[in-house]
């Protein structure tokens, strides 16, 4: 997705949206604009609240519209629907390779695991949707450990801040999932998307 696409999405649905909008430059920017326009906003309606809560976890982790009513009827199906549809989508292999620190994006993460640069188990995947389980361990394919982007990661994965579900090790370059993820960003409603799904 084109940088200025993502900046565009970014103003309507929020900063926290994507990595690069994360940053003093957009804020300030953003800022300008506003002040520029000079114009009050419109007060928008609860339906239109609610596709934006919905919107912002869609693009945040990379979800096709169709994938995402997929997690949503499964996640429906159980007794606490947010929950389990943040653990759905947390769970997927892309977002584990961006919460670990081999990427450094979402969708950079995900076009290290369809190039096959990831291995799950001892066995090269490229399936970024694919949903991880507790003993799950990840690791970069042998033949990729020379391409340019792993070269300094053992480096870079000891400074990562990483989620506690799951375990780096930054000497082996391997992640292993300990467990279920827990505690969704604040940025991000997830029962406002189950009601959204619900009406």
């Amino acid at each position: 997705m084109a940088k200025i696409k993502k900046y565009k999405i970014a103003r309507r649905l929020g900063a926290g949206v994507y990595e690069k909008t994360q940053t003093q430059k957009f804020l300030l920017s953003e800022q300008k604009r506003s002040k520029a326009r000079n114009a009050r906003p419109k007060r928008p309606t609860d339906y239109g609240v609610s596709l934006i809560q919905k919107q912002q976890v869609r693009f945040a982790y990379g979800v096709s519209e169709k994938q995402f009513r997929r997690y949503v009827a499964k996640a429906m199906t159980t007794a606490n629907p947010a929950d389990e549809l943040f653990r759905q989508i947390e769970s997927r292999l892309d977002n584990v390779v961006f919460r670990a620190g081999f990427a450094n994006t979402r969708a950079f993460a995900r076009q290290l695991v369809s190039h096959g640069h990831i291995t799950l188990n001892g066995k090269k995947i490229d399936v970024p949707s694919h949903l991880l389980k507790k003993g799950d361990v990840i690791t970069v394919r042998e033949g990729s450990k020379n391409k340019t982007v792993f070269l300094d990661l053992s480096q870079r994965l000891e400074s990562v801040k990483k989620p506690a579900w799951i375990d780096v090790d930054a000497k082996k370059v391997s992640i292993s999932v300990t467990g279920e993820p827990k505690n969704p960003e604040p940025f991000f409603n997830f029962q406002a998307v189950i009601e959204f799904y619900s009406r």
